[in-house]
């Protein structure tokens, strides 16, 4: 192998190393409520979104594995509520059905893995329940 050859095949290499995108951080990642305040009652559905902060798009295919809502804003963080997941509504979006029995705040925390990310997305929103 010539030394010319040689020079341009690091070159090359180089390029290919220097040419890939940074990986995200686990901490580029947040939920965000699509409505802060809801009408209380049976069958309310909570929407969230999970966005990429670095670009401010939405990050689809996430699988959230931990949820709960509580009224741990009001100082109850027993009152819990059973959170079943919906379909997704559009891609980046995320979908729940509660019950939000009692007027007042309400917690929603979740948990979720990114794919191709190490680590987890862990949030905790504050909702308001209105009559």
């Amino acid at each position: 192998m010539s030394s010319v050859t040689f020079v341009r095949a690091l070159a090359a290499a180089l390029a290919l190393v220097f040419a890939v995108p940074a990986l995200a951080d686990i901490k580029d990642y947040e939920f965000q409520l699509t409505q802060k305040e809801l009408k209380q009652g049976d069958g309310v559905v909570v929407t969230v979104r999970l966005i990429d902060k670095r670009t401010g798009k939405p990050v689809p295919d996430a699988v959230i594995f931990a949820s709960r809502i509580d009224m741990e804003p009001d100082g109850m963080a027993t009152m819990a509520a059973k959170l079943e997941p919906l379909p997704a509504p559009e891609p980046g979006s995320y979908s729940f059905r509660t019950n939000l029995i009692m007027e007042g705040g309400w917690r929603l925390s979740l948990a979720a893995k990114v794919q191709g990310e190490d680590g987890t997305v862990e949030s905790r929103l504050i909702l308001k329940a209105t009559p």
